[in-house]
């Protein structure tokens, strides 16, 4: 997971603060991402991408079976890399705003 730390942003980072920010207890142990999974995702939170399209899809789809919905800060970039994602993720019952 090293290479993680140094894509568009520090994706484990990234990672670790959007799962917290929606209620899962994940930690960063050097290149390790620990996740101490509960078998639900409360949601509600938001989640900074800093611009990175794969933090906004992750958490996008983690929305789906959440309890609460999960709101990204920018969704711009996805159309660019995955131009698809927006009308797939409707079509499995994602809401947009």
């Amino acid at each position: 997971l090293a290479e993680l730390k140094v894509k568009e942003s520090d994706r484990l980072a990234a990672t670790a603060a959007g799962l917290h920010a929606n209620g899962v207890k994940a930690t960063v142990e050097g290149d390790t991402l620990i996740v101490h999974g509960t078998g639900k995702v409360a949601g509600g939170g938001t989640v900074a991408t800093h611009l990175d399209h794969r933090i906004a899809m992750a958490f996008l789809t983690m929305g789906l079976a959440s309890e609460k919905p999960v709101t990204v800060d920018d969704t711009a970039m996805i159309a660019t890399s995955f131009p698809e994602f927006r009308g797939l993720m409707e079509r499995l019952g994602a809401g947009y705003r």
